[in-house]
């Protein structure tokens, strides 16, 4: 039991800070929460709704102590679907993130990146001024990924054009693709390191991607919220999977011997036409997401 989680009264803070004073943890702030309990066995951290979570490798013994004190035999409802903003969320320090690139541009890959924060890398991202890609020059994405790169276990799955379109054709579903892919990139970090919470940005029924978890992520509590990428997790994950979409698009343009534009423009139709009157339509597959209109109009 790797994670423990229960709703107390307000009333009770009082009496679980002394809790684990008396069982030597060290105390810090954090935002969002009253306060921050440590030792070398668990964090546990204390939210402003008066949710408890504990993690650490076995809280199993400390998660019995306090039900045994305070009676918390009830476990605490995963249901979170009153949460309207990533601000209403209960997000430990300790966190996956995870965010895609490529999904509305025409040419190159779907990249699906997660990145797995805590404290000391968290202070380390935002130091180094990490947020949304789409807020963030493409000129400066390298530099800022090998910033999480160097401080984060993350993980990257690159879908390239022609097994985008095979995974397509069988799934037919593009939100089936991506919860493969983000379960997959979730999974990655889980062989590597555990942990307890991950975050996605909102782009379907957050059961897709559950139900593509495979055993390491079973235990996991999975969030998906609009606008996610407000939290450093989510944005280090976003910045890591636009770089390798923009070495995809730049891997292209050296094919084919011209700029390749982004998104899904009429520059883009034009570009596309071209690439197949000098290559076939059919070698065009190998650069693009066939089921997008674009293809069936050149």
């Amino acid at each position: 039991m790797n994670s423990y989680s229960q709703k107390f009264d307000k009333t009770q803070e009082s009496l679980l800070k002394d809790f684990f004073e008396a069982d030597g943890a060290a105390f810090s702030s954090v935002q969002n929460a009253l306060w921050r309990a440590k030792t070398s066995k668990y964090t546990a951290t204390f939210y402003n709704t008066a949710k408890l979570l504990v993690q650490g490798a076995d809280v199993s013994d400390i998660a019995a102590k306090l039900q045994n004190l305070y009676g918390t035999n009830q476990p605490v409802s995963k249901n979170t679907s009153n949460h309207d903003t990533l601000a209403d969320l209960e997000i430990p320090p300790c966190h996956i993130g995870s965010d895609e690139s490529g999904k509305g541009d025409f040419f190159g890959p779907l990249v699906i990146a997660a990145v797995m924060v805590e404290e000391n890398s968290t202070k380390i991202l935002i130091d180094a001024g990490i947020k949304d890609c789409k807020k963030i020059d493409d000129k400066n994405i390298s530099k800022l990924a090998a910033v999480i790169k160097n401080n984060c276990v993350f993980s990257v799955i690159t879908i390239n054009p022609l097994k985008y379109n095979e995974l397509y054709n069988k799934m037919n579903n593009l939100n089936q693709l991506l919860a493969w892919g983000h379960a997959r990139a979730i999974e990655n970090i889980l062989e590597k390191k555990e942990c307890a919470y991950a975050l996605s940005d909102k782009f379907g029924d957050e059961k897709l991607i559950k139900n593509a978890l495979m055993k390491n992520g079973k235990n996991i509590h999975l969030e998906q919220r609009c606008k996610a990428e407000a939290d450093i997790a989510v944005a280090a994950a976003s910045i890591l999977a636009r770089e390798q979409f923009l070495k995809g698009i730049a891997e292209i343009s050296a094919r084919y011997g011209v700029i390749i534009p982004k998104g899904a423009s009429s520059q883009v139709l034009e570009t596309a036409r071209s690439i197949a009157q000098k290559y076939t339509k059919e070698e065009l597959k190998n650069a693009v997401k066939t089921h997008f209109k674009t293809y069936s109009q050149i």
